[in-house]
């Protein structure tokens, strides 16, 4: 017998055996493991699958010849949304993890040599500004009065709403609106600065998201004001410590995280989720699925055609999607202690370059860095006097046609000679280990769909109710949560998606 076909409408794995109603939750990032704790604590028996030979998806930890390089996230905003887990769990938050406050936040570095410190301090944010232009401090002041404003509406209002129902979008149209939500935060910003030095300085930040500043919605102004609000923090052994404190949480609560085993097909029957299969053949029955998994991969290749009458070949491949990630981690047997935690090193060009990765969709020569420094608050992640770094450099994703097996020697080595000639001195000689991470390994290793970092990219028309849903529109008893789903990306996006998804799943106790 079918192990799926036990499993009719009205019958369910949970009451079939006298036992909760089971959960798999497919991938172990930060939404993943959310989702995970929600879903226990409602009742449910829940497995994680994870395909990687260890938890946290995306945030996974590479330990290389003595150095630790978290491989995904590193900023932790808004941690009152991992607070809440670990309180739901019935723990302090503090207890596990320890967190600091960057101060600044991080440092924006020009070409030229000239550097914004940035942090939440309004007089050391108008200081910074004066060093350009003073004319602009007026303009910053409105400016984060509209972010405050987004934070709001978008963020506290809207982020935990699952947009499940067209009614749902009708009835936050009047805070689009309100924010202006048409327009670009690029624009937004021209509005309140005129330096463009500052303007790059204030529109930058839906790069960490996976947005183009030019055509993204200025409702993610909202950064802005969780940044200044609850501050920016880093945490001690790295964010792989925040992912480890999160399946000890499961642990304690029976949930087991298994890791080497790959979903290759979510089965579907009369229309439902019955389960997935593994990549060994093993069939694991379920009542109810969530994927953390990349939503258009979910779709494309774990859910048979025919059972997607919304999210078909067509809509997926037709999505504009978040540009490509090129990450270089490297331990140097020095140190730099003039480089702080967080900084980021930017090319001669902003716009021109934006519209080679996300429209043209062309690996330039030139490129702007993120340049990650842990050992600044951590030492422990290196050997004893060493340092431990990456750089990531936004690119195109696999739209390109870039061969990266090829072009990444070549494009780690003009990294090298960037950063060598601006903020790491005698950098070439210095490193004493070193790995990559390209768009082609985001698609074959993370499964990402075209490579891109971030999912379907976060413009007005692929946000909230238009993204993937967090419960699907194709089939039930499946649902989504992660970057690539309500709200989007990031660490507070993941985090909200998993409290998204809590406001559209049952209680186990409505399987009994």
């Amino acid at each position: 017998m079918n192990a799926y076909r036990a499993i009719e409408d009205r019958g369910h794995i949970g009451t079939e055996l006298g036992r909760r109603p089971k959960a798999l939750v497919i991938g172990s990032g930060f939404g993943g493991l959310a989702a995970a704790i929600r879903l226990s604590c409602k009742g449910y028996n829940v497995e994680v699958l994870e395909k990687l030979a260890q938890p946290g998806g995306r945030a996974q930890v590479h330990r290389q010849d003595g150095f630790t390089f978290d491989a995904g996230p590193t900023i932790i905003t808004a941690p009152f949304l991992l607070e809440e887990l670990w309180d739901l769990c019935g723990r302090r938050f503090s207890d596990d993890i320890d967190l600091r406050l960057m101060d600044p936040f991080y440092r924006i570095r020009f070409v030229d040599g000239t550097y914004f410190d940035y942090s939440g301090d309004e007089a050391a944010m108008c200081a910074q500004i004066a060093k350009f232009d003073a004319a602009d401090i007026d303009g910053y002041k409105r400016l984060m009065e509209v972010a405050q404003l987004c934070r709001q509406l978008g963020f506290e209002e809207m982020g935990s709403i699952a947009f499940d129902r067209f009614s749902d979008l009708l009835a936050a149209l009047p805070s689009f609106a309100r924010m202006k939500a048409w327009r670009t935060i690029h624009d937004l910003v021209a509005q309140h600065i005129r330096h463009p030095q500052l303007r790059v300085v204030m529109s930058f930040h839906p790069l960490l998201i996976g947005g183009n500043p030019f055509s993204v919605t200025s409702a993610y102004a909202l950064i802005h004001a969780l940044e200044r609000n609850w501050g920016v923090h880093s945490a001690m052994g790295g964010t792989g410590a925040i992912v480890q404190g999160l399946v000890k949480l499961l642990t304690l609560r029976g949930v087991p995280v298994r890791c080497n085993a790959t979903v290759t097909r979510i089965q579907v029957e009369q229309g439902r989720a019955r389960g997935v299969v593994l990549e060994s053949g093993e069939c694991l029955p379920a009542d109810i699925v969530v994927s953390n998994a990349d939503s258009a991969w979910t779709y494309r290749y774990l859910i048979e055609e025919q059972h997607r009458r919304h999210w078909t070949n067509r809509r997926i491949e037709r999505g504009r999607y978040s540009m490509g990630l090129f990450v270089w981690y490297f331990g140097t047997r020095r140190t730099y202690p003039d480089v702080p935690h967080h900084m980021m090193v930017l090319g001669p060009r902003y716009e021109e370059l934006l519209k080679d990765i996300f429209k043209r969709h062309r690996l330039a020569s030139d490129f702007s860095l993120y340049l990650h420094r842990p050992t600044a608050t951590d030492p422990s992640l290196a050997p004893p006097g060493c340092d431990t770094f990456y750089a990531l450099a936004p690119v195109p994703h696999l739209d390109s046609g870039t061969a990266w097996l090829e072009e990444a020697p070549r494009y780690r080595e003009a990294i090298a000679q960037v950063l060598e000639a601006s903020v790491l001195p005698g950098l070439r000689d210095s490193v004493v280990t070193s790995r990559v991470t390209t768009p082609q390994d985001f698609h074959d290793q993370l499964w990402s769909y075209k490579g891109a970092g971030f999912g379907l990219e976060p413009v007005l028309l692929q946000s909230a109710w238009f993204r993937p849903h967090n419960r699907s529109e194709d089939v039930q008893g499946l649902y989504m949560v992660g970057a690539s789903t309500h709200p989007g990306a990031g660490v507070p996006g993941v985090l909200m998606s998993a409290k998204a998804l809590e406001t559209v799943i049952p209680h186990a106790s409505t399987f009994r």
